[in-house]
């Protein structure tokens, strides 16, 4: 999923009050969510949300990764590995916010009766997010259902449309028995279905409200909080679900979740010094005074985080439609140097895209890249590295930089924006006759631009980005992200490039077919040369940095660490933070 944000609209609006004795957490999201909506959503904080509002089929395990039941019981796998069937709970409930009654009530169909999460609904759902009239971004990740990419690319409007959606594979075989059909084998399936892409969704919302359906008053959920109010650009408010089985609730003690849309870190951390926030991230040029105050350093953790800090190229807008142009950018940026002096957050230097925790990752191994690795680490160390870099500029006809004009976007962030201006000052230093301009945009807009379907003149030639697993599984990296056919591909990598055409065509290849075999050594030798063919030899993205997660906590909070925020694990201590 893409990160939105590096640290956390000064906009804060006035919270609903708190029933007295409500145990509540105050959180920054740092941004507006693009979307409620599980078929549409992207990013992480659109998808924060929805962890907490839809439930899926299966959970991840925190430390493991492997799936455990959510709602479904148990599940089986054909002997071909072509067919997953689960076996869903039938005590699971739709529910929604009544400001009438001031609480959470159950969601009740024509006749008054409570409408149960259903195979049915599931089934929806999944067809919902592969239907080309949705528009979904995400809907490549479903495309191991078979069927699910000839639907998804079909037109719409054809008369042989219906009988491709019908084929989709996926079935309610009856309430509360749903069965996938794939593609191939694909063992990390059971991952995909925990996805939001593959929750259960209220059709009978969906086609009173339409767009409107995830707007506080209309929206239906099943999870563990439902949507209390939304004021767009200000505030969330979101309280538990008493209706919830409480073998599925994570044994926090949290009533209701107050969030606000604090894009400044500096701003956020005040807050968080003022005890108005709960937890919240660490900016950049405050990381030295945390570690070294006695107070705030007991505050503070940095753990390994299963995402990637990027860079990506527009590769068929100049001048960064020239590989050369690409790879020397990319070398001319001193990833060490950033990590000690800019982001001091114990961060590792990326070579690759996917890390170190990822299966079939090659991260930090110095046969590709070396060039973005200190020598410490077994690269070339950066003085060769900006050698290179002004050699390889000089042959694409830009020596010192001489007539090179580039855009580099960010969305708005403190943290995006020191980042971006020392990389800036790196490749000034590097190619001093040259132009980089810096553009910033607000993450929701940010997200249309870059996207495949905006016109070439209106994109920047490099852009920022962080993608953070889906599932610890390559093919949630190179394959579903930038494979040119059936991936997200935001680069816009072609095999007709005059290029790198080849290296395009056997990257489409590699990543299509490694995600459809079985042997994990098979797989991990693909991905490897995959991996050096999308940093080496296409130079679609400049990896920077493998992320650590930084944050600060009240000594009342208690959070475990999801990769994604499971607010009903958390716990506080009403006490003691009455106590401030």
């Amino acid at each position: 999923m893409r990160l939105s944000r590096f640290a956390a609209v000064l906009l804060v609006g006035l919270l609903a009050w708190p029933v007295l004795g409500q145990v509540i957490l105050n959180r920054n999201l740092g941004t507006e969510p693009p979307s409620a909506d599980p078929a549409i959503s992207t990013d992480t904080t659109s998808i924060e949300i929805i962890e907490h509002m839809f439930l899926g089929l299966v959970d991840l395990d925190e430390n493991t990764m492997a799936p455990v039941p959510e709602l479904a019981t148990r599940w089986e796998v054909s002997e071909d590995g072509l067919t997953w069937t689960y076996y869903m709970r039938n005590d699971v409930i739709w529910v929604k916010y009544d400001p009438q009654q001031g609480k959470v009530v159950p969601d009740l169909d024509a006749n008054g009766q409570r409408r149960s999460v259903t195979a049915y609904d599931v089934e929806y759902g999944v067809k919902r997010t592969i239907d080309p009239n949705t528009a979904s971004d995400y809907a490549y990740v479903l495309y191991i259902i078979k069927g699910a990419y000839e639907a998804n690319t079909a037109d719409p409007t054809s008369p042989d449309f219906p009988a491709l959606m019908d084929a989709v594979g996926v079935k309610a075989l009856d309430a509360f028995t749903v069965q996938f059909t794939l593609e191939a084998p694909a063992g990390y399936f059971g991952q995909i279905a925990s996805m939001w892409v593959a929750r259960p969704q209220p059709k009978w919302a969906i086609d009173a409200h339409g767009d409107a359906w995830i707007e506080p008053e209309n929206i239906v959920t099943n999870g563990s909080y439902a949507m209390k109010s939304w004021i767009h650009n200000d505030s969330m408010v979101f309280v538990r679900n008493p209706y919830l089985p409480d073998e599925l609730w994570g044994g926090g003690n949290i009533d209701e979740v107050h969030c606000v849309m604090v894009v400044e870190a500096s701003t956020e951390f005040a807050m968080y010094l003022n005890n108005e926030l709960d937890t919240a991230g660490v900016p950049l040029p405050e990381m030295d005074r945390v570690k070294a105050d006695p107070v705030l350093s007991k505050e503070l953790t940095i753990r390994p985080y299963p995402c990637t800090y990027y860079y990506g190229f527009i590769t068929t807008k100049k001048p960064t439609d020239d590989v050369r142009v690409r790879k020397a950018l990319s070398m001319a940026i001193d990833r060490q140097t950033l990590i000690d002096q800019v982001t001091k957050g114990n961060q590792l230097p990326a070579n690759t895209f996917a890390g170190g925790t990822i299966f079939g990752n090659a991260a930090l191994d110095p046969r590709i890249a070396p060039w973005a690795l200190p020598e410490n680490l077994g690269g070339w160390g950066y003085d060769k590295a900006v050698t290179e870099a002004q050699n390889l500029m000089k042959d694409a006809g830009y020596p010192d930089g001489e007539g090179l004009e580039i855009v580099l976007m960010h969305n708005v962030s403190e943290g995006h924006a020191r980042i971006a201006q020392a990389i800036q000052a790196m490749w000034a230093s590097a190619f001093p006759k040259a132009k980089f301009t810096i553009e910033t945009q607000e993450w929701r807009v940010y997200l249309q631009t870059i996207s495949k379907e905006t016109p070439i003149e209106n994109m920047p030639n490099v852009y920022r980005l962080g993608w953070c697993q889906d599932y610890p599984d390559e093919n949630n990296w190179v394959h579903e992200v930038f494979n040119p056919t059936y991936g997200n591909n935001d680069p816009r990598m072609s095999p007709d490039d005059p290029q790198v055409g080849q290296y395009v065509a056997e990257f489409d290849r590699l990543t299509y077919e490694a995600g459809r075999l079985s042997d994990p050594d098979q797989r991990a030798a693909m991905y490897f040369e995959a991996e050096r063919l999308l940093v080496d030899e296409i130079v679609a993205i400049a990896p920077i940095y493998y992320y650590t997660q930084i944050y600060v906590a009240k000594p009342w909070l208690t959070r475990r660490n999801h990769d994604t925020p499971h607010w009903d694990t958390w716990t506080i201590d009403a006490e003691l933070k009455a106590q401030g």
